[in-house]
């Protein structure tokens, strides 16, 4: 499975040592990520390890083995059941002590909010730690603290997540990290939901979403970048708008429509991440 996904097409891969792994497995596990990030060719892809929840009595153990035995081959280090920015904090530490060992300094975090306690504390959380660089949505975990009745989601009137997606996306950009959208709920096989969903994500402002199959990375990568009309509409905003400046005119009509500063804001935020996109070679045309 390790390595599929370093031969695979996602952005990020991060390989588990939580939920995935029993507890008499954890420590062989560590030693199987670390020689999987090390050995394997995983190209211009994020690498990441999720570690056991700072509350757990493996989360020493796991940041200082995949840290020192896979350094210089880990980017980021996701931390589940994070439930306060003191947790975040803890994690730092970690891994500031191991900041000396070769290859070792300048690892990120991502955490998982999927505690009711992280909920109500999110924008501390989200700038606990100038090391943090996501904020992702973990509604399973963040169903089973909240008292979610998942059987009965379908008789859901709306979305369930509305609000704690709409929580998150806030304070990830306020903190100027991303906000990352969790994995979908549906069949594996159910691709079209899965690909709706991250357009909803999308559009509220999350910036991916976990895939949990290679079926799910192509859809991913069509939802959340610019399509060639918005590209195109933002060019004509940023084109007609110049033109106005130059002759001294503020607010202008483009199509019928009033077009402002903040429309050249929203434009420019547009092609600066479909440059980014070209940049990292996650478009086809790039």
């Amino acid at each position: 499975m390790i390595q599929k996904a370093a031969a695979g097409a996602a952005d990020l891969v991060f390989l588990d040592l939580e939920d995935s792994v029993a507890p008499p497995a954890k420590a062989a596990a560590r030693a199987t990520v670390a020689s999987g990030l090390k050995e394997l060719d995983w190209g211009r892809k994020t690498r990441a390890v999720r570690v056991n929840g700072p509350e757990s009595e493996w989360i020493v153990d796991d940041i200082t083995h995949v840290a020192t035995e896979a350094a210089g081959a880990l980017d980021v280090i996701i931390v589940p059941k994070v439930k306060s920015p003191e947790h975040v904090v803890f994690v730092e530490e970690i891994l500031a002590e191991l900041d000396g060992y070769p290859g070792a300094g300048g690892i990120g975090l991502e955490v998982l909010i999927e505690e009711v306690e992280a909920l109500l504390a999110v924008e501390q959380i989200a700038k606990a730690s100038g090391r943090l660089e996501a904020l992702i949505l973990g509604s399973g975990d963040l169903a089973a603290s909240q008292g979610v009745r998942t059987s009965m989601l379908a008789r859901f009137a709306g979305d369930p997540w509305q609000y704690h997606r709409t929580r998150i996306v806030l304070a990830a950009r306020a903190a100027g990290v991303e906000a990352i959208d969790g994995p979908y709920w549906g069949a594996i096989a159910d691709v079209e939901g899965y690909r709706e969903e991250c357009l909803q994500a999308s559009i509220l402002g999350f910036s991916g979403k976990w895939a949990i199959h290679p079926s799910q990375i192509a859809p991913a990568n069509e939802s959340f970048s610019p399509s060639p009309e918005e590209l195109a509409h933002a060019r004509r905003v940023l084109d007609a708008c110049r033109e106005a400046e130059a002759e001294g005119r503020g607010a202008i009509a483009l199509d019928g429509v009033m077009v402002d500063a903040v429309d050249v804001r929203l434009a420019e935020a547009l092609l600066e991440r479909e440059r980014a996109l070209v940049e990292r070679g996650a478009r086809a045309d790039g």
